[in-house]
């Protein structure tokens, strides 16, 4: 049997540490000397100590910790570690995602001081025949594994598609997660659908509001900013239909996000 000093030389954990476990109930001593009143442990602890250092670092709780404790089936507390693992990988997941917002919104206050100009203009846009690809996705960033289905597909098909492709988002507003988004890829030549693939005609759109935006997806947000000036000034307009995407050059084509190219288009009425 060791004192507690002594186990915790042996073991590398503070009597501090020791105290608290004895406390909370997660490592009682083996015995407490009932002439001294010393907490006495023992070698065969150090396992079960080990185990709770281990879930501590994992991140487990109290609690959770005491479960795995009472868990006598190690293929039980492997999946509880796996549990535990996916629960911090959305944790970083969620960090991530602020950070990034944190990235932006100090790009829109430097941008503020030395804001970008957007020239609307209003063009015409026929209707083409396309090989159409529509799902919902998780969000926005994840429009580009679509692109990669679609061509997938094209390729395999032997369909041959024009570089004008653009993307038509079918949502009656902004959507943070679920985007509605239809790819359209014109083709030259008609090609039997399938259930996921689909070869339609698009709509003509006779009066199209279009801005280029140039640099990272983040200067977006700007464009649709100088959109809503644009139709606040021109109120003989209104936004009508389906907006539109087309990335002229992005991560698939430009490795330098600096140098992204992308058409953003808003169909109008006159009111």
């Amino acid at each position: 049997m060791f004192r507690i000093g002594e186990f915790s030389k042996l073991t590398q954990i503070s009597i501090r540490m020791l105290r608290y476990y004895d406390e909370i109930g997660l490592l009682k001593p083996a015995e407490i000397d009932k002439w001294t009143g010393y907490r006495m442990y023992c070698a065969t602890q150090i396992p079960i100590l080990n185990r709770i250092v281990y879930l501590r670092d994992s991140g487990f709780n109290v609690a959770e910790i005491a479960s795995a404790l009472n868990k006598r089936d190690d293929g039980l507390l492997v999946e509880q570690l796996d549990e535990k693992y996916a629960e911090i990988e959305k944790t970083i997941q969620s960090a991530q995602e602020k950070l990034r917002k944190i990235e932006l919104a100090k790009k829109e206050i430097l941008n503020a001081k030395n804001e970008m100009h957007y020239n609307i203009s209003i063009k015409s846009i026929p209707g083409y025949e396309v090989l159409s690809l529509r799902r919902v996705i998780a969000d926005y960033y994840a429009e580009g594994g679509l692109w990669q289905e679609l061509s997938a597909f094209a390729e395999k098909n032997h369909i041959i598609i024009s570089n004008d492709t653009f993307s038509i988002y079918h949502d009656s507003e902004y959507k943070e997660t679920l985007v509605d988004v239809e790819l359209c890829a014109p083709v030259k030549d008609y090609f039997r659908s399938t259930d996921i693939f689909i070869c339609r005609n698009t709509e003509p759109v006779p009066a199209m509001a279009c801005t280029m935006v140039y640099g990272n997806f983040s200067n977006i947000a700007g464009a649709y900013t100088a959109f809503a000036e644009w139709l606040q000034k021109n109120c003989q307009y209104k936004m009508s239909g389906q907006t539109r995407q087309i990335v002229h050059r992005g991560p698939w084509n430009e490795n330098d996000p600096e140098k992204y190219l992308i058409e953003l288009q808003i169909p109008l009425t006159l009111t």
